[in-house]
């Protein structure tokens, strides 16, 4: 069974979702800390050409908390102002009346735990791009919580029976080939390819969050990118 663990990040770029849709289940590691300024609730849009970020707001949130001990802050005056940043950005894109609805329903959904809030918008776009795999919420599972790192991972993997572990690019140096077999897994990573894309007249913005690549890109196109990466194993 091939297993994935990230983070929940909130409307990621097209590389988280291409390691979702690759393995068969996929763990949203909502148990460790939250991490400021990192990508769990913000993410970049185009604006004018550019990158821009746009945030969820929060309740509670800091590096000595658990990422579901933080909350979201259903401030409707931001949740309004972040749909029309997004209309004005993409009113003109050629999927805009498609994916609109789409991010509606998730900015105004009422889940007030982030990681759970997170979930909600992986089901919705998920649907939408027909990504089958089983979602599970770490804190779900009977586990030794004391453990940290690597080997929190590893307990992970021995409770769900995977035989296979996935994760992204970015997480090479955290993880060893080595005590991964001692433990019968075999340990690959996924990098994305060299995607691009027309942004309207713009010159082309990578690894914006999914709302790009959804507003610029038919569904047809968009499942052709999940397949676009490279496996890299031992």
């Amino acid at each position: 069974m091939r297993l994935g663990i990230m983070q929940p990040y909130f409307m990621p770029y097209i590389g988280y979702w291409q390691l979702m849709n690759f393995v068969d289940q996929y763990v949203i590691y909502d148990d460790v800390n939250f991490i400021k300024g990192g990508w769990i609730n913000r993410n970049r849009i185009l604006v004018n050409g550019a990158p821009k970020y746009f945030n969820v707001p929060m309740l509670g949130s800091s590096s000595n908390v658990l990422i579901n001990e933080v909350r979201v802050d259903h401030n409707e005056a931001v949740i309004c102002k972040n749909l029309r940043s997004i209309e004005g950005a993409y009113r003109k894109a050629p999927y805009y009346d498609i994916v609109n609805p789409m991010l509606e329903e998730i900015l105004w959904c009422e889940e007030d735990n982030i990681a759970k809030y997170i979930k909600h918008s992986f089901e919705v776009i998920g649907n939408y791009l027909d990504i089958k795999t089983g979602l599970i919420m770490s804190s779900d599972l009977k586990k030794d919580n004391t453990l940290r790192g690597q080997d929190k991972v590893l307990a992970i993997c021995k409770l769900l029976g995977a035989t296979e572990y996935y994760n992204a690019i970015g997480g090479r140096e955290l993880y060893s080939y080595e005590a991964f077999r001692e433990h019968g897994l075999r340990l690959n990573f996924v990098k994305t390819q060299n995607i691009v894309y027309q942004q309207f007249d713009n010159e082309f913005q990578p690894n914006l969050s999914i709302i790009d690549v959804m507003m610029f890109n038919s569904k047809e196109t968009i499942k052709e990118y999940l397949q676009a990466y490279m496996m890299i194993s031992d």
